[in-house]
């Protein structure tokens, strides 16, 4: 459509055929921002970068260890971390066994055909791995790392597998069993046995007094005359086990944060979830519109039509009553006993029940134009536009350059806007003019409804522009309203044109 300008004076008739029930447009006194700058797939992803954030956190043993470095191998987070990195070293000296004999024969049977289930239950080796891990890390942090693959309830076991097989996760998982854990293992062992050395240092005196009169030798090729002589590897015992403490909290550090790194969720791994999540919410969101334009549909070709019909029925029959009564038809029975002309009583009836219907169907083409105008069907937004400003209390000019016609959801969502903003101005704002301004500009629709009444917009207060925000976001776009006190209010859509 070209340029479109419209003015609309005072026609006393109400603003209807805006979007569902008016918010409280005009009562705040802040500028506040409507609508997401964003979709839905966005935000998430937002959420998810949150999420990495919060796995990125200080380590609750690192913390431990920061508050109370002298005490900390005297404390129970000390022992924690010797239980976890026993464990840990146990559950990884067994994995790696495992998947090497497994390996080993995946590979040799390969030949015949035989192996390869062994090297597909190798390449899934991570999932029981890593739940393992997950719950193991439950022993030194008190939150555990969220289990990162997708929920298949009533998926059955090949779409398990391939779906978990197109996980990256699943891969993360692997190279953590594979890669990370067996050194981390062999490194948690080493410090479980220099703990056992160092505690069997500490109780040396005795356990040269035991032996006594046999000759211990701590060290190759030095044998300890007696208790006395081994209180030097006490010392040494305590102090291994002191710095052993600290050695145990930044190895287990490091097992948290390559756990959490390699088992958490990231945010890729929500990227086709997110996706197909969009999508949906679009498929309903057209669902939702084909629907509504089959109600208008229904209305203006069904009920609209029988009740034009119904008024020209009645004013066929108010014209013959009419010359009926005008020629003098009729006698003495056409009259009731009070002598009251029944032809004349049904003509009265049949001009009342004329009169409703015609006012029953301008309610009908009103609730019509609100679902969704036939205009902006057949001629645009800048048509429909124009027409909305001419039925308007308020005098509005509408200056709308749009190189032809938009998506259909596109033209949709910014009529709904434009009908809503017109709406609360004149219900809410004391407006005596308003301007609708609207361009394509880079591929984006930017439409800005202006008027200068009182200000003080509550968006929130009602649900009509939270409403159109969501459908906004459906299409990647944006909904903002600035209306400080005193006015005047803008709301501003931006919207890109490809729907």
């Amino acid at each position: 459509m070209g340029t479109g300008r419209a003015t609309a004076e005072n026609t006393g008739a109400g603003a209807t055929g805006a979007v569902g029930a008016p918010s409280s447009f005009l009562s705040a006194t802040t500028a506040v921002v409507v609508g997401a700058a964003v979709g839905d797939s966005e935000a998430v992803r937002a959420a998810g970068a949150v999420g990495a954030g919060d796995r990125s956190s200080e380590v609750a043993v690192l913390a431990a260890l920061r508050a109370r470095p002298l005490r900390f191998p005297f404390t129970r987070d000390s022992l924690r971390c010797w239980a976890y990195l026993s464990g840990g070293a146990v559950l990884g000296l067994v994995t790696a066994v495992l998947l090497l004999a497994l390996t080993a024969l995946g590979l040799g049977l390969s030949v015949v055909g035989v192996g390869l289930p062994l090297l597909l239950a190798v390449a899934l080796s991570g999932l029981p791995a890593g739940a393992l891990e997950r719950s193991l890390l439950r022993l030194v942090e008190p939150e555990q790392v969220p289990d990162p693959h997708r929920a298949l309830p009533g998926a059955g076991r090949p779409a398990r597998l391939r779906t978990r097989l197109r996980e990256r996760a699943t891969w993360r998982e692997l190279a953590h069993t594979l890669l990370v854990a067996p050194p981390l293992a062999a490194a948690g062992l080493g410090l479980t046995a220099l703990l056992l050395f160092s505690a069997t240092l500490v109780v040396s005196p005795v356990v040269v007094q035991a032996l006594a009169p046999e000759t211990v030798m701590l060290i190759p090729g030095h044998a300890v005359p007696g208790p006395l002589h081994a209180l030097p590897f006490t010392a040494a015992g305590l102090a291994g086990l002191y710095l052993g403490g600290h050695a145990g909290a930044l190895l287990t550090t490091a097992h948290v944060r390559l756990a959490r790194l390699l088992l958490g969720p990231r945010e890729e791994d929500s990227g086709g979830t997110v996706l197909e999540l969009t999508r949906s919410r679009a498929r309903l969101a057209d669902a939702f519109e084909a629907e509504r334009r089959r109600i208008e549909r229904d209305l203006h070709d069904g009920a609209q039509q029988q009740l034009v019909a119904l008024s020209m029925t009645l004013g066929l029959a108010a014209h013959e009553l009419r010359g009926h009564v005008d020629s003098g038809g009729g006698d003495a029975d056409g009259a009731d006993a009070d002598g009251v002309d029944r032809p004349a009583g049904a003509l009265v009836l049949v001009d009342r029940a004329r009169g409703e219907a015609r006012q029953a169907l301008e309610q009908l083409r009103a609730l019509v134009r609100g679902i969704h105008p036939q205009v902006l069907t057949d001629h645009g937004l800048a048509a429909a536009v124009a027409e909305v400003a001419l039925r308007h209390p308020v005098p509005v000019e509408v200056d709308l350059d749009l190189p032809g016609r938009l998506p259909g959801p596109v033209e949709t969502t910014a009529y709904f806007t434009v009908t809503e903003a017109l709406t609360n101005a004149a219900k809410h704002s004391g407006a005596t003019a308003v301007t609708v301004h609207g361009r394509v500009a880079d591929g984006r629709l930017v439409l800005q409804v202006t008027d200068d009444g009182c200000g003080g917009a509550d968006p929130a207060a009602g649900a009509g522009l939270q409403g159109l925000a969501d459908r906004v976001a459906i299409l990647r776009g944006r909904l903002m309203v600035t209306s400080p006190t005193g006015g005047p209010t803008r709301l501003r859509l931006e919207v890109p044109c490809s729907g």
